[in-house]
């Protein structure tokens, strides 16, 4: 969102484009009422919004570990085993992928119980816990400060890097998704493909931002930020999307749904 927020594009965006800040669920649910007619959305709303398009060029993927969504379980107890997953639901899709690799883990119906992101609270009425975002991020920084005040031994499983193992595929997270009453215009790819652009240009400003808004490192927002997430809506990505949506598909996840046949990858 780099040009939508910094000169010297941002008052000419303003003309075009009204910004409403809010989670990609939530942006998810304003598309499907029609209140708004683009939204950063969670791949798993494409299956369930009647007549989404994607808005070609721009995605958050990870190709390998992301670290900002983990699957925490007790050492003792292997997956198979689980009983119950604690888990925050900030991201439908992240809960599609885990479900799927339950199924592949051998474990496809365990309950999932949705609980605010804290890890703590969350092994206490749970075998297992499910953290998104930030959370995820901080777990992993905390990580030996909780051993040291526990001494209790935890495996934190990368969700994406689990699903690369599994697969083979990309974990693609999101993309922009347009309503069907909004007329195709490629200037609409264009800024968002363009502002992406800018604000990869800009990491170190965005690295000193991001720091300062949250209790972890300058390496870790800059690794996160430089490696962890990919951008791109390549040729790997959408095979990651149309993996995604057939595994969901034939485990029950979501409903059956075919990407649309509309040239959705840049370089």
């Amino acid at each position: 969102m780099w040009d939508f927020e910094h000169p010297p594009l941002a008052g000419e965006l303003a003309q075009r484009y009204e910004i409403d800040w809010m989670l990609p669920s939530q942006c998810a649910d304003q598309l499907a009422s029609g209140a708004a007619d683009i939204g950063l959305v969670p791949i798993a709303a494409l299956a369930t919004i009647p007549g989404l398009r994607i808005l070609p060029g721009c995605t958050i993927a990870s190709k390998h570990a992301v670290r900002s969504l983990l699957l925490v379980r007790r050492a003792a107890q292997p997956v198979k085993q689980l009983r119950s997953v604690a888990a925050d639901t900030a991201s439908r899709t992240t809960i599609a992928y885990s479900r799927i690799l339950f199924h592949k883990w051998g474990n496809p119906e365990v309950p999932f119980i949705a609980m605010a992101a804290d890890l703590d609270a969350m092994l206490d009425h749970a075998d297992a816990a499910i953290l998104i975002g930030d959370p995820a991020l901080m777990a992993l920084e905390e990580r030996a400060n909780r051993y040291e005040r526990t001494g209790e031994e935890l495996i934190y499983l990368d969700l994406a890097e689990e699903w690369r193992n599994l697969t083979g595929l990309p974990f693609v997270s999101a993309v922009w998704g347009i309503s069907p009453t909004v007329s195709t215009d490629e200037r609409i790819a264009d800024d968002f493909i363009r502002s992406r652009d800018h604000g990869l240009a800009n990491i170190d400003t965005l690295v000193h931002h991001w720091s300062r808004q949250l209790p972890v490192s300058e390496q870790t927002i800059r690794s996160y930020l430089t490696t962890n997430i990919h951008y791109n809506l390549d040729e790997e990505c959408i095979e990651g999307m149309r993996g995604f949506f057939r595994m969901a598909a034939e485990t029950g996840v979501l409903p059956a749904y075919e990407l649309p046949s509309q040239e959705l990858a840049t370089k």
